[in-house]
């Protein structure tokens, strides 16, 4: 097939990367943001802690939506319009409730689970999507998956440019982006059902999988990439509330770690070369290791350049652990159960590790979150209260005097939190599993030495060379 017909008509490439921008701009609108809004109604570290589970649960139950219902009885466009239609208008009610006059943090985490149930199923029905309708996926989903990325980083920026960093905005703007992708996706290309005909229990569970858990290093890469999303939860959770104490824009700042993303994917292909499976995720681990050393160092004297550091290095953290664990997925499973192995690896990963690392991390938060920092937080919310009585009124002077009262209220919330102390111990939990995992992982060689150290990746009949099809398989990496 010549590269002139791999490559999709302009209309096709138009609709495919609108989805995918819009797909991400509404994650990134308000995921790693929301606590700085939430905080000032009512939650504390407990709530954050379902905030963040929620997610993961749906996660875990996504899968089987999408494997029952989704892949065979309706066209992926149509399903994929009613769960954004759905979804927002789950969000414009979980506004609602926060708007309430005595908001109730357990009441708006269940709307935040309904949210996340319609939401989360999308994330595979857009790739199966774009997918379905391209000539040569391998080299045309990359294109198309990258305009993901640049709208969570657009969502980021706007965000700070709105002045909805700590405000109730960036919901109202989930929102309305759900609804508009909603609508836009019965524009999209008939896309019918992937599957027909019966369907075992043991394909929708995706048990086929399980055979990757009698290779050692494979269980081993499992355990460590489950215990890894445990830190991974206290950069989504926590760190956003470091960067407004610091005083930097919530959502531009944030949006660095995405940015950051597609710089190191880029530059991957020449780290595989020489390091190999194994140091590749090593690397990835100590970063996380680097990442909360720097939050712990910076945040306690509100240090803008390490907040920010520790916030680019995202991207390492990201593309050189997830990206290649599902490089490593997609060698060490046999290829029909592939797309089964890629499941396994996000029900323990976003799934399971992510839910356990939100309780983890509320728990820790709860722990060195002082009661003076409790006492300025109710403060916040009363001065909140006496704002929307003053805007009401139109008493403008009013108003600015008790903003100006309420941001120092909130700064002075954060600061009495123990960061020093809180970050320090996702950094030693990363340095744990970084060492275990270096002592634990071990591939055989190759019979003869490879430029990448010797490692190898274990199919179901044979071993290949670690750095074998890597590069020409980063293009079929979601880079999430």
């Amino acid at each position: 097939m010549s590269s002139t017909n791999r490559a999709l008509s302009p209309v096709l490439f138009i609709q495919l990367s609108a989805m995918m921008f819009l797909q991400f701009f509404i994650w990134g609108a308000w995921y790693v943001t929301a606590p700085n809004y939430l905080s000032t109604i009512g939650f504390e570290a407990a709530d954050f802690g379902w905030t963040y589970a929620v997610g993961p649960i749906a996660g875990m139950i996504s899968p089987f939506f999408v494997g029952m219902v989704a892949d065979r009885f309706f066209s992926a466009q149509k399903v994929l319009g009613l769960l954004h239609l759905g979804g927002g208008g789950l969000m414009f009610a979980a506004t609602v409730l926060m708007k309430a006059a005595d908001p109730s943090p357990d009441v708006i985490n269940i709307c935040f689970f309904a949210y996340m149930l319609t939401y989360f199923p999308t994330l595979a029905l857009t790739n199966t999507l774009a997918m379905k309708n391209m000539e040569d996926p391998e080299r045309q989903f990359p294109t198309i998956r990258v305009a993901g990325t640049i709208g969570w980083i657009v969502a980021g920026l706007l965000v700070s440019f709105l002045g909805y960093d700590s405000a109730i905005g960036m919901f109202y703007l989930t929102a309305g982006s759900s609804l508009l992708l909603g609508l836009v996706s019965f524009t999209l290309p008939e896309t019918p059902p992937t599957q027909t005909g019966p369907v075992s229990a043991r394909q929708i569970l995706g048990l086929d999988a399980l055979v990757l858990l009698t290779k050692p290093a494979y269980l081993i890469f499992l355990i460590a990439s489950t215990l890894i999303c445990i830190p991974l939860a206290f950069y989504y959770q926590i760190a956003s509330r470091v960067v407004e104490m610091a005083g930097m824009k919530v959502g531009q700042t944030m949006s660095y770690g995405q940015m950051a993303e597609i710089i190191f994917m880029l530059i991957m292909p020449l780290f595989f070369k020489r390091l190999g499976v194994k140091w590749m995720l090593a690397v990835g681990m100590l970063a996380w290791v680097i990442r909360y050393a720097l939050f712990s160092l910076g945040a306690s004297d509100e240090t803008s350049w390490m907040i920010i550091g520790g916030i680019v290095l995202h991207g390492i953290c990201y593309d050189f652990f997830f990206v290649t664990g599902q490089i490593y997925t997609d060698k060490a499973a046999a290829e029909p159960i592939r797309a089964q192995a890629q499941g396994l690896l996000v029900l323990f990963t976003l799934g399971l590790g992510m839910f356990i690392g939100a309780k983890v991390a509320a728990k820790v938060e709860a722990r060195y979150t002082p009661e003076e920092s409790k006492a300025f937080a109710t403060e916040v919310t009363r001065l909140g209260d006496e704002i929307t009585k003053a805007k009401a009124a139109k008493d403008s002077a009013l108003v600015a005097s008790l903003t100006a009262k309420k941001d120092q209220a909130r700064h002075d919330e954060l600061a009495a939190i123990d960061w020093k102390t809180l970050w320090s111990i996702p950094a030693a939990l990363a340095g744990v599993i970084l060492v275990i995992f270096c002592l634990a992982f071990h591939e055989r060689p190759d019979s003869d030495s490879t430029e990448g150290g010797g490692d190898t990746v274990a199919t179901a009949d044979e071993t290949p060379p670690a750095e074998e099809g890597f590069q020409s398989t980063l293009d079929d990496v979601d880079d999430g």
